[in-house]
């Protein structure tokens, strides 16, 4: 598994990607429920987002599907 500080590197470049090339899915990144806590504090660990970070890859490999 990758450390916390890879995970967000990689989340931040996969964003940008989908900001940049995909501009109509970048609107829909803050509806995803990956991102919305359930909590008033929440602990995020590697776990959670490695999650995100493969949310954020089906989200753009979806599009692609339909698209």
């Amino acid at each position: 598994m990758k450390n916390v500080q890879e995970l967000l590197t990689e989340i931040t470049q996969v964003t940008r990607d989908i900001e940049t090339n995909y501009p109509e899915v970048y609107q829909y990144l803050d509806e995803n429920p990956v991102t919305i806590p359930n909590m008033e504090h929440p602990k995020v660990d590697a776990s959670e987002l490695e999650d995100y970070l493969e949310s954020l890859k089906d989200l753009i490999k979806k599009y692609k599907e339909e698209h």
